[in-house]
């Protein structure tokens, strides 16, 4: 018998199709009053839609949400719940807007509920990311978890495929390096081979049918899932390189996930066998980290860091970083193997390990 610790998450999950338009129900239900609707400029008419639902506990709409939540964007969205005295917020959207609820949680004590839109995941997770002066600050803390989540596949039909696509692999990067996690344990083990069997069965069908509500319900679940599993263990590498290429280059942060994690699998999976062999059958794949590169490029997703904007000369201050900072990884990562894998990431070559 092995012998594991195990912390469940204690929020509320309402999941289905229509399931936004409960959302002012659920705020009655927490007790709470006037709800600032937080999202992305993008998305300010999906946050206006949902202000109508909240109708009087309603606070204010503030769309300014921005990728890796930079510090400035924190100050403003504070300023702006306190001047429309606001008890809690709302985030409708991806991983920016729902990113941005929780540094309001974490540092002015704000509750909120998230309304994902996208597979990120980031809602069933403890983990908080704040960018200032060029460097992403990450960390734990239960505070910022979300007091309900609703899942609605219905909001994220119109997504994109290039955005889902991206979108899920990101997700998937969260159930592969639980899988090798030091502190995993046959529960995350579990989630995370049926989230990436969910998330690598659905982008296909999403791909060929955008609409089909039954592959997106299927991503959804999976994304789930996956973010159940980050928020249970210990990232690696995988995430310590994309939380640098992110914060200090300003790179897209699914499309990022989604260039790098064939290759850090490549890399990793010499010294991570059982986790190798539950991604075998999850992606039905001999070589998963082959596969899931093959799997990129058949949707059209980005393979290589070039493409996303990064510079050839910026490679030694990733490496520099990433190096400069211990992690837990199942196997050892040095200067030369560390830059052999962005060189293959920023080329867009075949994973190896």
């Amino acid at each position: 018998m092995t012998a594991f610790d195990y912390t469940a998450t204690p929020m509320r999950v309402r999941f289905g199709a229509g399931r936004l338009g409960e959302i002012a129900e659920e705020v009655d239900r927490l007790g709470l009053a006037r709800v600032l609707v937080l999202s992305t400029p993008g998305h300010r008419q999906l946050a206006v839609d949902a202000a109508q639902l909240l109708g009087e506990r309603a606070a204010g709409v503030h769309a300014g949400a921005v990728m890796h939540v930079p510090i400035a964007s924190v100050e403003q969205a504070r300023s702006a719940a306190l001047s429309l005295r606001a008890d809690c917020s709302l985030a409708i959207g991806g991983g920016s807007t729902i990113g941005l609820a929780k540094a309001l949680a974490l540092q002015a004590d704000l509750p909120y509920l998230a309304v994902p839109t996208t597979y990120s995941g980031s809602e069933m997770t403890p983990v908080w990311g704040i960018t200032q002066d060029g460097r992403k600050t990450t960390g734990r803390d239960p505070r910022v978890l979300p007091a309900s989540v609703v899942y609605d596949p219905q909001l994220t039909e119109s997504l994109p495929i290039s955005t889902s696509v991206t979108s899920g692999i990101n997700a998937l990067a969260h159930a592969v390096e639980a899988l090798y996690a030091p502190d995993t344990n046959p529960m995350v083990s579990l989630m995370a081979a049926e989230g990436a069997r969910l998330i690598v069965s659905s982008l296909p069908a999403i791909a060929a049918h955008p609409r089909d509500p039954e592959a997106r319900a299927d991503a959804l679940q999976g994304s789930w899932l996956c973010g159940l599993c980050l928020g249970g263990t210990t990232m690696a590498l995988h995430h310590k390189l994309c939380h640098v290429l992110g914060g200090s280059f300003d790179l897209p942060h699914a499309p990022t996930h989604t260039v790098v994690l064939p290759h850090v699998l490549a890399y990793n999976a010499p010294a991570a066998l059982a986790a190798l062999a539950a991604l075998r059958s999850a992606l039905n794949a001999e070589d998963p980290a082959l596969g899931l590169w093959e799997l990129a490029g058949r949707l059209g997703a980005p393979r290589s860091l070039a493409e996303l904007g990064l510079p050839h000369d910026a490679l030694g201050a990733v490496v520099a970083e990433v190096g400069g900072n211990p992690y837990p990884n199942p196997r050892p990562v040095d200067h030369e193997s560390l830059l052999a894998l962005l060189e293959r990431a920023w080329s867009g070559a075949a994973p190896t390990g």
